[in-house]
């Protein structure tokens, strides 16, 4: 799923114009990168989104085989919460 697909099933489940579901999403991310660069943002039962700091390292390119340096960056780790899991894996 891409994000217009995303859009158009927002729009359909909450019975909105696309356009308003498109304004939703981009808020939302807008407000979910904004407060991770503060700290964790946890979603009762969904999860918890945690940036984190990756280490400069060693890396390779594919095509040449050459190696260098990674730089250090921020990433975002995800753990599922309970009833997401629980969700995801009872059977239909």
């Amino acid at each position: 799923m891409n994000k217009a697909d995303l859009v158009n099933e927002l729009a359909a489940k909450l019975n909105i114009p696309q356009y308003q579901s498109r304004l939703f999403l981009n808020a939302f991310q807008e407000v979910l990168t904004e407060t991770l660069k503060r700290g964790p943002i946890v979603l009762q039962g969904f999860g918890t989104f945690e940036p984190w700091n990756q280490k400069e390292r060693q890396g390779r390119n594919p095509r040449t085989g050459v190696t260098c340096m990674i730089a250090p960056r921020k990433s975002v780790k995800f753990k599922p919460g309970k009833f997401l899991l629980r969700d995801l894996n009872s059977p239909k």
